[in-house]
Order: C-alpha cells, then structure tokens, then sequence
C-alpha cells in the first residue's frame, strides 16, 4: 500500500524534529523587538551568560553557537593542536556524525575511538589506548584530549563516579576533558545532580551544553571553566563562521530555555515519556532491549513484522546499528534494531499509539 504523504506522522525518530518551546518563543519575539548591539555584545547574550554561570556555580566563559556540531568540533579546536589525539568512543558523535568537522576545526588532529558497551567509555578500556601514543615520540599524534557523550549515543549516561574517574585519568594523562551535552538536561535530571557535580566539579574542562534538541530553535553554549583555556575561542568561532551578527537571537533563545528552569522541565517530560515507553515495551512478546532507557533514547528490537505496521502506521523511528551492544545480544535477521527519541511535545497518547502498534 503506498503512503499517503499527507498523513499526519508521528515522528519519534528524533528529538530535533520538534519545534520551540513557548518561553523560548515567547524570548524570541521579546529580542526581536528594537534594536540591540550585535555579534553578541547584546544585553539578551549577557543575562545569557550570567543565568549559565550561576546555573553552574562557576563564573564561565560562554559562546553561543547556532550548531552542535559548530558546538563541538570549536570546543575540540581548543582543546587540542592539530598534531593532537583526542579520545572517545568508538561511536561518538564527534567522531560518526560531524562529516569531519572536528578534524577541520583542530587542523587535523586525530580522533581516536575506543570500544566500550552501550556508548560509554571506562578507564580500563582507554588506558592501553592512551599509552599507545606517547608523549614526545615525533612519529606519533600526541595525546592531548578525551571527549564523553552525556547522554551517549547508545541512550545511555555516565554516573557521576564514572565522570570523575575518567576526569582524574584524565588529569594523569594531562588530557583535557571535554562533554558533549546534546542532551545534556535529560542527563542531569536522570542522575538527580547538578549542572556543576556533572562538569567541572567531576573534572570537566569543557562542555558543548545542548539546548536546542530540548525546546529552542539552535542554540548551544560552549562553556569554559577556566578562562585561560577560552583566550581564542573569540577568534576560533568568528574565522568558523560561527558569529551571528543578531546574536540577540540566540541569546534570547538561552534565556527563554534557562529561566524558570524550563529546561528542566522539558527534560524531565521528555525522560518520563520515553520511561513509560520502555514499561509498556517490556510487556509485549519478541521485543528485546538492550540497554536500560535512562533519559529520552529508547532502543529496541522489534520483529520486522511490527516495523512493518509502524510504517504503514505513519510512525517513525530511526533504524538503528551498533558495535556496543552487551555480550550475547543479537538481532535475528526477522528483527529490526531501533532508536524512538522522546520530546518536551511527546504525549501520552503518542506513547500508547506507539505501543498499540508495535503490539498489533
């Protein structure tokens, strides 16, 4: 049967595919109003920066981008030299998903990726991986950074004692320690800590703090803890491209994101959706999971005859592929793995719609 193409779609492939939020869209509207300074010497940019330093009990440094990408390959710039190693997993975003970026941004440095189940990555598996490069052998990158993804790219998140292990590896190996926050909110609300004892407080130089999967329209932060390591960060996002001239606009989409701890809430909505997507997932036949759902990424097996109805269904999710997944988890050639990412918009009704189809 073919698609009607003006169905309405229920989409839960990612959580980029909703819009604003309405205090982010209400903020918008608000800065779009009169004229304001530009490239970011704005008053919205500036309470935008000093809602982010109190949210992380530490005065930062703070640079808006539109992207994550831009986000994520300028914070990687000035963290390593172009001669640089800079450690992740095997199946980073940094290292599948930015078409090469961090590697123009640094010039050239090396991201080496490390094997670890369920996206994440131990000190165990990355120190014969570290040791590999060693300092001052001119035939070799020299290591210089790590980079963990919090929530990874498996759905999974790191505790607060893993983050602190890794940061004093990474201190002993005189790596600096970046995160990259996408989800960075369902991470903290998932954990029950705060912004600080998830960054800098376990180690953290560096976070890439997403805003724009939870409720704005683009808009990350590129958030130093030390300044001394930010000294170029104006002139490396300005050459890249990464300056907005009505940087108002993404201040203001900060500001609508932060205050009240609206982020907070939509994070929280968004985890409790995909929680209740895995209960009712556990409860029906030949449906396999293979790592616990801890923030807004669930992924599943499903049998191919049920992916079949959620397609006729007009319900998307992201087929999915994976090298982390547990000792002795396969997935039948009758079987689809896939990724559902639930948002600030994802309804009750849209999790029973999901479930009732996969069910049949």
């Amino acid at each position: 049967m073919t698609a009607n193409p003006t169905a309405p779609i229920l989409n839960l492939a990612s959580d980029n595919v909703s819009g604003m939020s309405q205090p982010v869209l209400a903020a918008l509207i608000a800065a779009n109003a009169g004229p304001e300074p530009a490239y970011g010497t704005d008053q919205w940019t500036g309470k935008a920066e000093a809602l982010l330093s109190t949210i992380f009990e530490h005065e930062v440094s703070v640079f808006l981008v539109a992207t994550g990408t831009g986000a994520n390959a300028l914070a990687l710039a000035a963290m390593s030299p172009p001669w640089g190693a800079i450690f992740c997993h095997s199946e980073a975003h940094v290292l599948d998903d930015e078409c090469g970026a961090p590697e123009m941004f640094t010039d050239g440095a090396k991201l080496v990726g490390v094997p670890g189940v369920g996206g994440k990555l131990t000190v165990a598996a990355l120190a014969p991986v570290v040791e590999h490069f060693t300092p001052g052998v001119i035939k070799s990158v020299q290591p210089a950074a790590l980079s963990i993804s919090q929530v990874t790219e498996a759905g999974t998140i790191y505790t607060l004692d893993e983050i602190r292990a890794l940061g004093q590896f990474g201190q002993q190996h005189k790596l600096m320690f970046h995160l990259d926050g996408a989800r960075f909110g369902n991470a903290m609300v998932s954990l029950g800590c705060t912004p600080a004892e998830m960054t800098w407080k376990a180690g953290v130089d560096v976070v890439t703090f997403g805003a724009t999967k939870n409720g704005c329209m683009a808009c990350e932060a590129i958030i130093f803890f030390n300044k001394a390591h930010a000294e170029a960060m104006p002139y490396r996002r300005k050459r890249g491209g990464h300056t907005v001239s009505k940087g108002r606009l993404l201040g203001a989409q900060m500001v609508g994101y932060l205050e009240n701890d609206h982020w907070i809430d939509n994070a929280r909505h968004a985890n409790a959706m995909a929680t209740a997507l895995t209960e009712g997932l556990k409860t029906i036949a030949k449906v396999k999971l293979p790592w616990l759902t801890q923030a807004n990424e669930v992924f599943v097996v499903v049998p191919k005859t049920a992916s079949a109805r959620l397609a006729q269904a007009h319900i998307r999710a992201a087929p999915w592929g994976s090298t982390s997944l547990p000792e002795g988890f396969s997935i039948g050639q009758d079987e689809q793995f896939l990724r559902f990412v639930t948002s600030f918009t994802t309804t009750r009704q849209d999790i029973e719609t999901v479930l009732q189809t996969i069910a049949g």
